[in-house]
């Protein structure tokens, strides 16, 4: 399938995107090439082939969830360029509406 010009000035006004003639013309035997490429997927023999969500198996990396020491919060705080009530006191990124 070749992609004409006026193929792509339709696509650029569906996208609300501004193209120059030049432009234009050098986009559609670009597009046209990927068209191809997405076209080609579909020829793949998917008979034998089973469908899956990923492409190798996922196995999740679980380790002992085991108490450690930890640095005390008194120090952490202390280390902090502000603290209000034991905690972090950072400025506010978002407004009450916002909530």
């Amino acid at each position: 399938m070749a992609l004409t010009p006026d193929d792509v000035v339709r696509l650029a006004g569906l996208a609300r995107i501004e193209l120059t003639a030049e432009e234009t013309s050098t986009l559609a035997p670009q597009l046209d090439l990927i068209l191809d490429a997405v076209a080609s997927v579909s020829q793949v023999a998917t008979a034998d082939v089973p469908p899956t969500s990923h492409a190798l198996p996922l196995v999740n990396a679980f380790r002992a969830d085991e108490v450690k020491p930890s640095m005390p919060a008194a120090e952490a705080l202390a280390m902090a360029p502000r603290a209000e009530q034991n905690r972090f006191r950072v400025p506010r990124i978002l407004d009450e509406e916002a909530r």
